[in-house]
């Protein structure tokens, strides 16, 4: 008999999740999603979610950052990406306070120049265009005038 047959579901839950998070950071909705389909139940996840956030070893807000930072050198804009980390399980409010907190000034113009670099034949060369561009896919202002060399 495997040694995990023999614990409780709990134990077995609570081991799978430790497992996961030793490989990767998680976040509270994926960690649980990835425990419902190894089968385990709502109630046994919901005692090993708190339990490992009690323990500081889940974190949402520390995986938001930790994520963003990881795709910075991609050329995603931050709309993307706050949409991204949302469809991760990230409350809102906390994805938009971590993409803040990430999005200094020089990341933002990195950023938005990776971006615009990527994207600029979808406005064939028209500022206007890449201005309006720009501005609905989240970058600021501040960020798109520097970029265009307006500030």
């Amino acid at each position: 008999m495997e040694e995990t047959e023999e614990l409780s579901p709990y134990l077995r839950a609570e081991k799978t999740a430790l497992r996961l998070i030793a490989r990767a950071e998680q976040c509270t909705g994926g960690l649980t999603r990835k425990l419902e389909k190894r089968g385990f139940d709502s109630a046994c996840i919901g005692k090993v979610i708190s339990k490992l956030t009690e323990l500081k070893l889940l974190d949402d807000n520390r995986f938001a950052r930790l994520w963003l930072e990881s795709r910075l050198r991609l050329p995603r804009s931050p709309r993307r990406l706050l949409s991204s980390l949302c469809a991760k399980g990230i409350d809102h409010d906390d994805a938009q306070t971590a993409l803040k907190n990430v999005l200094d000034d020089e990341t933002e113009l990195a950023l938005l120049a990776r971006f615009a670099k990527k994207y600029s034949r979808k406005v064939k060369g028209d500022p206007r265009a890449l201005k309006y561009l720009l501005k609905n896919e989240g970058f600021s202002s501040s960020a798109i005038k520097r970029f265009l060399g307006q500030d």
